[in-house]
Order: C-alpha cells, then structure tokens, then sequence
C-alpha cells in the first residue's frame, strides 16, 4: 500500500491493511521461531496476568534479520503520518524520520527493552481488548501481522479494534486478514475531525476467540519498552 492509501485507512478508521506484506514461506518462519530456545527476553501467559488466553514471547536483540528489516521498513511511512496526527491534536512533540533516532530517544529515557513479539494462540484462547504503551515515550501507531493462514490453519480469532468517542458508545471493527497481511493501527488515540476541529477518540485491540487450531501473529511496536 502507498502512503497515501495508508494514511487514507488510518485517518478514517484507525487501522489499514497491508495485503501481502510477506509470503507464505516467511510467515511460516517466523511463526516456527516460537519454538526456538533462543533469541527471546521475555515468556507471558495471557490468563495469569488477566489479559486473556494464549502466549507470546518478546524477541531479545539483537532481532532476527527479518524482523529488524520489517520494524525499519515501515517506520518511515508511519512517522509522516503520526506526525501529522501529533499537529493535528496540538501536540509539540515530534518523531524523527528514521527509526534509529527514536530507539535512541527511547533508551535515553531509559526504554531499552525490545518489543517485537510473536503471539500464539490456540482453541478457546483471545486477547482483551488493550493498548500497548509500555513507557513514557509512545509511537502513536503499530502493525500486526497474521502469520497463519485462516480457515485452514485456525478458524475463530478476528482482529478487532475498537474506537471510543467522547460521550458516545463505542465502535468495533473486525479487520479481514489473509496469512502474510498486515494491518497498522493507532496504539492509543487517533484525531477525528469534529464540528470545532479534530478531537482525541480512544482505540484498543484485541484478538476474538479461536475455535480451532492455531494462530500466529507478529506484533510490531516501535518504541521499545522501560
């Protein structure tokens, strides 16, 4: 997707979906690393934290190539656009071109933590809705991508967002992925246009219940974790 069209879905929305991002042979690579005994920090279960069912594990660094290759790659495209957002909610701060300048903003701050995950799930597990902050300094927007494929690897488990304007009941979207798609997202808050100018609505995602077989997503969050 170019950058228009990206910031065309997020603007309206809150979310875009990236078709194609990888093949099916990189997906199921990275969904074979969940296994591995090496290259992670950290191991959560969902249910003894209250945040679901299922796991994930968060990737130590240095980051598996593709991964690193991915978080870099998209960056650039999303700062332009939550720059934008930052302007357009009167927000001061800004967030720099290149990916590098930021994870070195975050480990001044003292996020040194990487936060690129991979998440599993099984039968009867989901993901509560939620927003990933993980510090002080949060990059304004995320990216998931299905490493499964749908109806053949798992049935069940939609991606759903969800958007709460002031003094409104809230919103829900179920977003449409294929095996290798990637959809971005607003972590927190995105502007609206309103009648006096943009406001602030809340948004938060989570993962509906898989009813059968299993499913592997990568989560990709840009500001690294305190």
């Amino acid at each position: 997707m170019m950058q228009a069209g990206l910031a065309e879905g997020l603007n309206a929305r809150g979310w875009a979906v990236l078709p194609g991002l990888l093949d099916a042979a990189q997906a199921a690579d990275l969904a074979a690393l969940y296994d591995g005994a090496d290259g992670f920090r950290a191991r959560v279960v969902m249910e003894r934290h209250g945040f679901g069912r299922g796991e994930y594990r968060y990737f130590s660094y240095p980051l598996p190539p593709l991964v690193a290759q991915l978080r870099q790659a998209l960056y650039p495209a999303l700062a332009t656009i939550a720059n934008d957002w930052q302007a357009r909610l009167g927000q001061a701060a800004r967030f720099p071109a290149r990916h590098e300048d930021f994870l070195q903003a975050c480990h001044a701050g003292g996020q040194c933590r990487p936060t690129p995950l991979l998440l599993r799930y099984g039968p009867g597990d989901y993901n509560c809705l939620h927003q990933d902050l993980y510090g002080a300094l949060v990059f304004p927007l995320q990216v998931a991508i299905l490493l499964s494929q749908p109806e053949v690897d798992f049935t069940g488990g939609a991606f759903i967002l969800t958007e709460q304007r002031p003094r409104m009941q809230s919103r829900a979207d179920c977003v449409p992925l294929r095996q290798g798609d990637a959809v971005a997202f607003a972590v927190h808050h995105r502007p609206v246009r309103g009648a006096r100018g943009p406001y602030r609505v809340t948004m938060r995602h989570g993962v509906g219940t898989v009813l059968s077989g299993r499913r592997h997503v990568l989560g990709m969050v840009f500001h690294d974790a305190a």
